[in-house]
């Protein structure tokens, strides 16, 4: 789950003590301090200023300090009292160049007049241009302004990251595909591409020991062993052969053709797939770059794994979505009954073979979503779910529905117009993102980052 530091500055003109005519202070420093717990408490952490800004001079000291803090991913302007906008907004200005996120926000309440200071600012960022979240409510909006400062802590960590892209594009994707150049100026993410040489040299060279290690792993967190064969210890090398170019530093991200290709001709990439989500690092199958952000997104901002897989079947009645992929799933999401083995590989792709992971999701509640472009244009569809899992007998005559029962499946019921939903889904992976608070967090990246956000 993503770290977050926001600056945290109370403003306003009547201040240090400050009385009204009916002998109370102006600001409320109970307010103020309450605030702080409620954005601690969302696990937010805070660089506070003690000095009240309120003069053009206080503005610009505090405010360029934080906009040069490397630590500080976002400022929550906090409205004590009434301020002069014009002593704040050349301030705020110069910190919105470094692209963090601004929040101002108004705790609700007559005494102190801070509701006045709260619109005036929101105003006069609005009327500038510059871009903000406006927040009014106590300290049970705090969230709101967690997920905001939350989401601006991962549009700076993804600042200068690679994703790298190995092989080409998998099965024909055309709804997968990449503008390098888009991807750097909306996310600062540099796509790297290379062949699929050196990470299969990588694999091949990897020592005995770590293999072993990897089956005492598996013996230790799947309900049986793996054998030990020259087949799964191809799917085995794989896996260690992305490890080391990640431990490396060769990349943050990386998306990997699969087949046609390597799951023809060396190993297919699922279990490899599997334990680099559980180990948490983003990526996606077949190349396709819009799941791999997808799965940026959720694995940063969930305190669970993500597991991406086909929209396999739409029941619109029961508005019940069963999401079944290839082999490729972490093993932490697994239900009850645990993570087990079955082997990849049919005659069209991934004919080489190789260990795949199967399993059935735990139930819980979160999202599914899929960034996709439209004419070129970023867009996010997103729906809030929960995901269930049949009785034990329903389960078994649901699996075989699809005629591959031994892959990955989640049962997912989700929320909103189902028909909507198809209408703007685009390919027919979806990502499963556990935790309802990930709903809020993906609107507010998108709306930092300019993407249009469908709510079906």
């Amino acid at each position: 789950m993503i770290k977050a530091r926001a600056g945290f500055v109370v403003y306003g003109v009547h201040k240090d003590g400050l009385l009204d005519p009916d002998g109370n202070p102006f600001i409320d420093a109970a307010v103020v301090e309450k605030a702080k717990e409620a954005l601690k408490a969302e696990n937010l952490e805070l660089a506070c200023e003690e000095l009240v800004v309120a003069t053009k001079k206080e503005a610009r000291e505090v405010l360029l300090r934080m906009a040069k803090d490397d630590d500080v991913d976002s400022l929550i302007l906090f409205s004590g009292t009434w301020v002069w906008a014009s002593n704040m907004i050349a301030a705020i200005r110069e910190f919105a160049k470094t692209g963090k996120g601004i929040v101002i926000w108004t705790h609700h309440g007559s005494q102190g007049w801070r509701p006045v200071g709260g619109l005036v600012l929101a105003a006069a960022l609005s009327e500038v241009g510059i871009k903000h979240k406006f927040v009014y409510g106590g300290t049970d909006e705090a969230e709101k302004v967690a997920s905001y400062c939350k989401a601006s802590a991962l549009k700076k960590k993804l600042e200068m990251t690679t994703l790298m892209a190995f092989g080409g594009r998998g099965m024909g994707q055309t709804c997968g595909v990449a503008d390098p150049s888009q991807w750097m100026k909306t996310f600062g993410i540099d796509i790297d591409s290379r062949d699929t040489y050196e990470l299969l040299e990588t694999a091949k060279n990897v020592p005995t020991e770590k293999i072993d290690q990897v089956y005492d792993f598996i013996a230790e967190n799947f309900n049986e062993p793996a054998p030990k064969t020259a087949e799964n210890e191809r799917s085995i090398r794989l896996y260690l052969g992305l490890k080391e170019l990640h431990e490396r530093g060769e990349f943050d991200f990386y998306t990997i053709q699969s087949f046609p290709g390597m799951g023809d001709y060396y190993t297919a990439t699922c279990f490899a797939q599997s334990m680099m989500l559980n180990d948490g690092v983003p990526t996606a199958t077949l190349s396709d770059f819009n799941t791999a952000m997808t799965s940026i997104l959720i694995t940063n901002l969930s305190g669970e794994r993500v597991y991406y897989g086909d929209l396999q079947h739409i029941d619109k009645v029961r508005k019940e979505i069963k999401i079944i992929g290839d082999g490729a799933v972490p093993p932490s999401l697994a239900n009850e009954a645990g993570a087990s083995f079955a082997s990849h590989g049919i005659p069209t792709e991934g004919s080489a073979g190789g260990l795949a992971v199967s399993l059935i999701c735990k139930p819980g509640k979160g999202v599914l979503a899929r960034m996709h472009r439209l004419n070129g244009k970023f867009r996010m569809t997103l729906v809030k779910c929960d995901v269930s899992v049949p009785g034990a007998e329903e389960l078994e005559r649901r699996r075989h529905e699809c005629g591959i029962p031994f892959w990955p499946h989640a049962f997912v019921t989700v929320e909103g117009d189902i028909d909507e939903l198809i209408a703007n889904w685009n390919n027919e992976y979806a990502c499963l993102g556990y935790g309802e608070h990930l709903y809020q967090q993906i609107i507010d990246f998108c709306e930092q980052t300019g993407i249009e956000v469908i709510l079906p």
